[in-house]
This record gives structure tokens, sequence and C-alpha cells, in this order.
């Protein structure tokens, strides 16, 4: 019985498997962590980054209220542990700007009244009206159908919840690693300025307008399903009126993090793997129109969001992922090796290479050596004529010139001599391993003494070579 063989797609999938497996840092020791921190040198932003993530947590932490005193240190206990041991570390550290979105999200509930902002209820759509001529959203809600309720529904409240997951692990089987760690730190502060926004600019999305009209709003009114709970009467149950009806931020209308979300995510498939831009900017304009089409959003939120995206994509991607290094796969599944900070930075890499069999730890590397310059050094030191060999290994002249009978022998600036020193200068620099035509001139009275290099034959035996000194 013949085994099963899996489609080439999946086995490759198995393969990225084990390969990231292999990669991920499988040590459980602090002590680890803490070589690493004593062996890192701070700069200045890093005291900031720190700094500012330890206040915000704090601040939000104290005005937590569920979980109570003392439960809720629990919380920067865990969070503490998971960034010291090395196998959890290497996930929650990048993932820090997402757990800041978190935090602030969820605690935004427990700001006191007072600190809370206005609640705008006109400004988006007086700006949609102002800025595009009609109330978009709302032509858009006239008409419904199950089937459209559906078609909204997926984007809006399955695919936005799970594709941020998707696109991680995505990064993380078939990309460096620093694409994942990229998608955690740009994903998680868009969100946060986008909640930050949304806190201190609240706003009524359009599902308020329907229900209470342009009447103020204040923070005692719930949140609403809106066009969702056309989905809760299909399936039969109330999960949507729960999730929103008890949403800490409300009045979030501007800037859409639906949309937000969507746009980045199209970013990033499109930068990292190219081949499904079409296909997901398809699934971005489909959530665009469900934004407005589900009450929950104007299409001013839409274009807010989507800058924001757009914003934080451009200028937080850095450009150690930018360019061919952003398709390339991780080096332990054939992909290229992490690029050093010379190639990072295009500059000239010294020319010495580290070997652990050497003395003192430094070799040269045979692309070191300039073996062109060399060749040519010798070649003008040393004219080997291959065109004549002697038998006799220990009397072989470097050169065949002294064989050639010249008609001016009492004078060595004769034409002869010119003519041959000419040609056979011209021979080294049109190519240095073929034949100098010089000592082939006069071959038949070369022969005359026994031998020849083009003879058919030669008579007796070859004379003895003769040397520099007795050629002279």
């Amino acid at each position: 019985m013949s085994a099963i063989r899996l489609p080439k797609p999946l086995q490759f999938v198995g393969v990225a498997l084990i390969a990231a497996v292999a990669r991920l840092d499988k040590s459980f020791s602090p002590s680890h962590t803490f070589h690493r921190i004593r062996q890192h040198t701070f700069t200045l932003s890093d005291y900031i980054y720190i700094a500012f993530n330890v206040s915000l947590f704090t601040f939000w932490l104290y005005l937590m209220e569920v979980p109570g005193f003392p439960a809720k240190l629990l919380i920067p206990f865990l969070h503490i542990t998971a960034l010291v041991i090395p196998f959890t570390s290497q996930f929650f550290v990048p993932a820090t700007p997402i757990f800041a979105w978190l935090i602030t999200f969820y605690s935004s509930r427990y700001v006191p009244q007072a600190w809370r902002p206005n609640i705008s209820v006109v400004l988006l759509p007086t700006l949609e009206s102002v800025l595009y001529g009609a109330n978009i959203s709302d032509i858009l809600t006239r008409y419904t159908h199950p089937f459209l309720d559906i078609l909204a529904w997926l984007p809006y409240g399955v695919i936005h919840f799970t594709i941020p997951f998707v696109i991680a692990a995505f990064l993380w089987l078939f990309r460096p690693k620093q694409a994942l760690h990229q998608w955690a730190r740009i994903f998680g502060w868009m969100n946060f300025v986008g909640v930050v926004v949304q806190i201190l600019l609240p706003c009524a999305p359009p599902w308020y307008e329907v229900i209470y009209g342009l009447a103020p709003a204040t923070y005692a009114v719930r949140g609403s399903a809106a066009g969702l709970a056309r989905i809760d009467k299909l399936l039969h149950g109330n999960g949507y009126q729960i999730a929103f009806g008890g949403a800490p931020v409300v009045f979030g209308a501007f800037p859409s993090l639906h949309s937000g979300c969507a746009t980045i995510e199209a970013l990033f498939l499109s930068h990292f793997f190219p081949q499904c831009t079409k296909f997901v900017w398809m699934y971005v304009l489909v959530l665009y129109w469900a934004t407005m089409y589900l009450t929950h959003h104007y299409i001013i939120d839409v274009v807010g969001g989507s800058c924001l995206a757009i914003a934080c994509f451009y200028l937080l991607l850095p450009e150690e992922v930018k360019g061919p290094f952003a398709t390339s796969l991780p080096s332990n599944l054939g992909g290229p090796l992490p690029r050093s900070k010379y190639q990072l930075y295009d500059l000239e890499e010294p020319r010495m290479s580290r070997n652990r069999g050497s003395s003192n730890g430094n070799i040269m590397r045979a692309a070191d050596f300039d073996v062109d310059d060399l060749s040519e050094r010798e070649s003008d030191e040393e004219d080997v004529d291959i065109s004549f060999r002697s038998p006799v290994v220990s009397d072989t002249p470097r050169s065949a010139v002294p064989l050639m009978k010249s008609s001016s022998s009492t004078s060595g600036t004769g034409a002869g001599a010119k003519v041959a020193a000419s040609r056979s200068v011209a021979g080294r620099e049109g190519h240095r391993h073929t034949a100098s035509i010089a000592s082939l001139i006069r071959a038949d009275e070369r022969a005359e003494d026994g031998w020849s290099p083009i003879a058919s034959s030669f008579s007796g035996i070859p004379p003895s070579t003769p040397t520099r000194e007795t050629a002279v």
C-alpha cells in the first residue's frame, strides 16, 4: 500500500512550519534575557520608549476597576514574567504596541466623567455633506437585503477579527522574523493612535442619528449592533448586540479602525506577498462599503481610518524590510542570510574574515587578493613563452628570446631586436597565455641547428638550452 502524498503546497507549508519552529528561541531561563539586557547598549530613544510604555500601562492600570485591586496586579506580574522568559519574550516584546492599544481600549470606559470631552453629533454628517455633496452613508443604507447583509457581515463581523492572526501566521512561516515584528509594531501603534483619537474626539456614529436623531449624546448611551442586528436575527442569537452594547468606546466613529485595519492589512500583504495584491484590495473595498451599509461609519470615518493606516505604514516601516528582502524566505527555508550593517547601509565591508582555526582569528579570503594585478606584475617581470619548453627544467631560460637569431647580433638596438621586442610586448598585452610571435621569427634558421618548434621533424639531438649569459 503506497503512502499518501500531500500536494506540493501543503508539503511546503509543512516544511515552513518545521523551519519556523526551529527558528524559535526555546530557552526558559531568565538569565539569558538578563544577559542580553546587559549586552545591549541603550540609547535615548530606548529610554523614552520604555518610560512611555511604563507610564501608559501604569495610568490605565490605575483607572481599571475590573478586575479590582489587588487582583489587577496580576496583569503586570504576568506581563513582566512573559518578558523575562526568552521563549515568551520573543512574542511579547514585539507585541508591546498591541498590548498598549488593548489596555487603552479596555480601560477607557473607566475614565472619569469630568475628564471626558463633549460628544459631537453633527460634525461627521456635516463634513460628509460638505465634502462629498451628500450623505453617502445614508444613501447606502436605504436598501437592504439578506444577501447584502451576509455579504457585509463576513468582512465586517468575521474576517476583520481573524485576518490579523492569519497575516501574522503567514509572516512567521514564510518571511524573515523582522517582517512579523514590524507587523505587530505598526498594527499596534495604528490602532493605539486611532483609539486615542476616538477618546479625545468622540463622534456619534450613523446608527445614533437613525435612533436618536441629532439630539445631544451622553456617555450613558449604550452601543448598538446597528445593521448587525439583522445578522443576529438570521442566526437566532444576540451575540453582536451584546458585544457592541458593552463596547468601551461607544462614540468612536472617527476614525474607522475597521477601514484602518483593512487598509494596513492590504498594505502589508501587498508588500510582503505581492501575488495577493488584487485579492486583498477587493476585500478592502467590500469592507469599506460594509462599514457604511451596516450604519456603523460615515464615509469620512472610512477615509480617516485609511489615511491613518497609510501614514503609519509608510512612516514606521523601516528600510531593512523593503526591497527584495521583503519577499525573501527565512534563512533556514532557502532565503538569504540576514544582511549585515555594511550591506544594509551600502558600505564597503572590511576585507578580513573571522576563522576559528587560525591562531589570531583573522585570515585573508582568497577574494581579498588582487590576483589579476599580481598576475600582470609577474607577467611584466617574466615573459614565459610556451612555444618552447626544454626538458631540462633547471637550465630552462625564462624567455625564448635568447634562441632567436638576429641579423644585427652586435647591437641590441638593431631593427630585428626592436621588431622582436615590440611584438613580444604586444603579445603580452594582448593575451599573456599565447605564444610570442617573436619566438617564431626565423624558425627555419633555428631548424638548421637541429630542432624547430614548427618543423615536421628534427635532426639529431636538440642542442643544450643556452642561458641568458651565453645568449648575450
